[in-house]
């Protein structure tokens, strides 16, 4: 009879990972493969750390991210009403199989190459601003707003509404404690949101993905109104949150390693796999969806039970020597290939094209206009969220230095 080995215990502090998270991370794998944490919620959880086992735990069946698979009260996570909560997020095959293939015929590749202008033509608006400042808050200036931007006109909504869904969003990543009413309000005011949406798409369509959506969800009824709207949820959601991230965290790596920044100016043609490495290297997400094991499952030895949550650390695993050599150096000729910042598997971001896209062209047009861009405070002073879940800053507060003209089409 083989026996199991038994998790290490592990603390986890969301104030020192988000002031140290790859330290933090890097004592923990290793440690051990697995821990037995409690987590922000206050609840048990177990954490996976190495590489290997984080990546074949992306595609192992046995891991749902069905929350009814969880142990009653074993897990406390986003309190969201049926119709934002039926979402890619939450299922498992077949109806996540059913819902994917009807989002992948109208979020296609074509769709998304149309945006590149789009996109190029918003970055310049919004740095046309950020230049007429000496200092500015690049997130609150240019990683906040161009994503947001993008993901509307995608989506088909109007200029009015973006700035709402973006303080909506905000409430529910990063609930002010002092205020817990908050998180619910903008749940509620996203909910009337979409409904008033989806009714005006469905008499008025659009060339839009929503709409697109809705006729998919319309002539083959496949789609339940809840799953619609989850869906239109989540794409907001995710395509607002995770490329603010994942831009203003790559602005700030380039600028604390300026031989990099340097060989990328030198080379733009550089960009795509820089984009890799920044994806890798500090990217957006710490952790992937949480799971929920069907059955008891052993990793490395380790044994799960069943129902019990489990977190699998997308950045410890980019910095396990085991795969990447010297992970803890950035080097944007790195062949950062079998990163796991956008997923990996059947689970694999859906948006994982236009991120890419609107990171390389977001840092290609910020790199352009300001060949003097510098950081305004020390990189200690900088203010992180307090997350396990998203690694974003707060701020980032800049000075633009020389500016040149721009050189994007208008």
């Amino acid at each position: 009879m083989t026996h199991a080995t038994p998790a290490p215990q592990a603390s986890v502090d969301p104030v020192g990972l988000a002031r140290d998270p790859y330290g933090v991370y890097a004592q923990l794998r290793q440690a051990g493969p697995v821990h037995r944490i409690t987590g922000t919620d206050g609840l048990p959880a177990w954490l996976v750390t190495r590489y290997d086992d984080v990546r074949e735990a992306l595609t192992d069946p046995r891991l749902s991210l069905d929350k009814r698979n969880a142990v009653p009260g074993g897990y406390r996570g986003m309190a969201l009403p049926p119709a934002l909560d039926a979402n890619l997020l939450n299922m498992d095959p077949p109806d996540h199989t059913r819902i994917r293939r009807l989002v992948t015929r109208a979020f296609t590749p074509r769709r998304i190459e149309r945006l590149r202008e789009p996109i190029r033509r918003t970055a310049d608006q919004l740095l046309d601003a950020v230049a007429a400042a000496e200092r500015v808050d690049l997130i609150a200036s240019y990683a906040a707003p161009l994503p947001i931007t993008v993901i509307c006109d995608l989506l088909g909504i109007g200029p009015t509404d973006r700035l709402d869904f973006r303080s909506w969003t905000d409430a529910l990543v990063a609930p002010d404690p002092t205020r817990p009413s908050l998180a619910e309000e903008a749940v509620g005011s996203m909910v009337s949101f979409l409904t008033r949406l989806i009714a005006d798409k469905r008499t008025a369509p659009t060339d839009d993905l929503l709409s697109a959506l809705i006729a998919v969800r319309d002539e083959e009824d496949r789609l339940s109104e809840d799953e619609l709207m989850s869906l239109a949820f989540l794409i907001l959601f995710a395509g607002y949150e995770n490329t603010v991230h994942l831009i203003g965290n790559a602005v700030l790596t380039l600028l604390r390693h300026p031989d990099q920044l340097a060989g990328l100016r030198a080379d733009p043609t550089r960009m795509s796999a820089a984009v890799e490495e920044l994806a890798r290297y500090d990217g957006p997400m710490p952790l992937a969806v949480r799971r929920f094991p069907t059955e008891d499952v052993t990793i490395s030895g380790v044994t799960v039970p069943a129902g019990e949550t489990v977190l699998l650390s997308l950045a410890a695993a980019h910095r396990d020597p085991h795969r990447f050599t010297d992970p803890d150096h950035f080097d944007i000729d790195r062949d950062a290939t079998g990163h796991l910042a956008l997923g990996h598997g059947i689970h694999y971001c859906l948006g994982a094209p236009l991120a890419r896209v609107e990171t390389e062209i977001a840092l290609s047009a910020l790199l352009d206009r300001f060949p003097d861009l510098a950081l305004d405070v020390p990189p200690g002073e900088l203010r992180w969220r307090p997350s396990m879940r998203s690694r974003g800053l707060l701020g980032l507060p800049v000075r633009t230095g020389t500016v040149k003209e721009a050189t994007a089409a208008r």
